[in-house]
């Protein structure tokens, strides 16, 4: 790899770390300090609208073939949580304060610091085995938590509001609770692709470290 498109993602996953890591310290810092999950999107909402909005370069990486994650998945990802920010969570102040809120972003935040530490570390030559071990465990049980109770639930908390403010109404030719209703019935197939896909790597990347050590 040539050493500018190293030294680029190097920065790219490094600053990526430092900023889901600082969105990690203020959720736990307010919940701490309030003693409440309801704060989570007022300490840490813009920041990650902001981080989540930059991670449509991985995509574009994948497009390019500077990375090997390809662009179908990567889009599906980035898109999804990009329309459940922007399209439900910042514009309707209803739900911002929801635990629901709280555990999505927990979920991603601690995901993202463990998979952008990986990441950042692999184009310096290479992480320790105990981070490669959490990138590729930790999704087992932080992926589900962030869209079942986290994403999904909220969506189905916002309904209600989306309805009351016919949301959308004078942008989309179509009705976009209705949408909503329809995504909430396509969710848990669009995540089990996905879920599926990280246990297909887990077991490619951990296999790896197994066979070097019988070695």
């Amino acid at each position: 790899m040539p050493k500018l498109q190293t030294l680029y993602l190097f920065s790219y996953n490094f600053l990526q770390f430092l900023g889901w890591t600082v969105a990690l310290f203020r959720i736990l810092s307010n919940f701490m300090s309030a003693k409440s999950v309801n704060g989570a999107y007022a300490s840490a909402g813009e920041l990650i609208c902001l981080l989540q909005c930059c991670a449509f370069l991985e995509v574009i990486h994948g497009a390019i073939g500077i990375v090997p994650s390809g662009v179908v998945l990567p889009l599906m990802q980035w898109s999804g949580r990009t329309h459940f920010l922007l399209a439900i969570v910042r514009q309707i102040v209803e739900v911002q304060e929801l635990p629901s809120v709280f555990i999505t972003f927990s979920a991603w935040s601690l995901s993202e610091v463990i998979r952008y530490s990986h990441y950042a570390l692999s184009c310096i030559g290479g992480p320790p085995y105990f981070i490669t071990y959490l990138r590729y465990t930790a999704f087992i049980l932080l992926y589900p938590i962030g869209v079942w109770p986290g994403e999904m639930w909220l969506m189905y908390q916002a309904l209600p509001f989306i309805k009351r403010e016919n949301l959308y109404a004078d942008s989309l030719p179509f009705s976009y609770y209705s949408f909503i209703k329809v995504l909430l019935l396509l969710y848990p197939l669009l995540w089990l692709k996905l879920y599926l896909h990280l246990f297909k790597q887990r077991r490619s990347k951990l296999g790896k470290y197994e066979k070097t050590k019988k070695i």
